[in-house]
């Protein structure tokens, strides 16, 4: 029970936060926007290797680096709009979800140019894990978990309490009505980008403490976010973040050793579980567990 703990639930769990952070993004996204934004995970890379000098030149902690990862972001997707995506707002979503794959080729091209293609570390050497009654958990998992559980908080509170926020949630069901009553719908859009920007970049950051930073961060993470936000019902924030913690523990869980000693499914194979889930979820509920919006 405590192998299944340490080395399936825990980094089940991890995984799954970071695919929630990602998952929001893409929901908040679908919900203004009406498109599904495939450069989202190469934002998660840029977010990466925004906070890369800072960690490996300057010598700041991730914690430290990550509002600058995440302000950088922030810039970038707002550049974004405004030079790709502003221009076609007003055309049928398939023309901005074709310009995603554009965006995302030119983002992952500007970052091997400025980076390199090699693959970086933020830290080397092994760091020991802790022990609570027999239960090893890394640190980093600990302060990533909680991070992620503190910003879900936050954008909760956001969305609920804030002008802005009920604004976002008014133009996302029904925004001819959010247009009529007077809410600047170009502020809201900029503040949808802010939002996912952040998000996506503090996920890059965080897949980059628990493994390394590569070009493909977001490429491979790509498939289980949206397998996410598709789980918990596209443009339903609170059902990305269920979708994500379920695809994480999925693909970490499908490893484990159910009958004998060999996986249940080679691990080489992660990715298909989050394929499966999504493609049962479009055929069984395509609305997705919170009734997201089906077009």
């Amino acid at each position: 029970m405590l192998e299944f703990v340490n080395f399936y639930l825990i980094p089940g769990l991890v995984l799954g936060s970071i695919y929630a952070l990602g998952a929001i993004g893409v929901s908040l996204i679908f919900g203004i926007l009406r498109f599904a934004h495939f450069a989202h995970g190469d934002m998660m890379t840029l977010g990466a290797y925004f906070a890369l000098p800072f960690i490996v030149t300057l010598g700041f902690s991730p914690y430290l680096a990550l509002p600058v990862a995440m302000l950088g972001a922030v810039a970038a997707a707002l550049l974004i709009d405004r030079l790709f995506y502003k221009p076609l707002r007003a055309q049928p979503s398939i023309i901005l979800l074709v310009a995603s794959f554009g965006v995302a080729l030119m983002i992952r091209a500007a970052i091997q140019f400025v980076w390199g293609p090699h693959s970086h570390v933020y830290a080397s050497g092994f760091q020991m894990p802790l022990v609570f009654s027999g239960i090893r958990v890394a640190e980093r998992h600990i302060y990533i978990v909680g991070l992620c559980i503190l910003l879900v908080v936050a954008l909760h509170l956001f969305l609920t309490r804030t002008k802005t926020g009920k604004a976002m949630r008014a133009l996302s069901d029904d925004p001819d009505l959010a247009r009529i009553t007077g809410i600047n719908t170009e502020r809201i859009i900029a503040w949808t980008w802010a939002l996912g920007a952040m998000l996506a970049g503090c996920a890059g950051v965080f897949v980059g403490m628990d493994t390394h930073v590569t070009t493909l961060i977001g490429w491979n993470m790509l498939l289980p976010v949206f397998a996410a936000a598709i789980l918990g019902g596209i443009g339903k924030p609170y059902g990305a973040i269920a979708g994500g913690l379920v695809i994480g523990l999925a693909e970490e869980v499908s490893a484990y050793p159910v009958f004998g000693n060999e996986p249940l499914l080679d691990p080489t194979y992660k990715s298909a579980v989050a394929f499966a889930i999504m493609v049962a979820m479009l055929l069984w509920r395509p609305s997705g567990l919170f009734r997201g919006r089906v077009y």
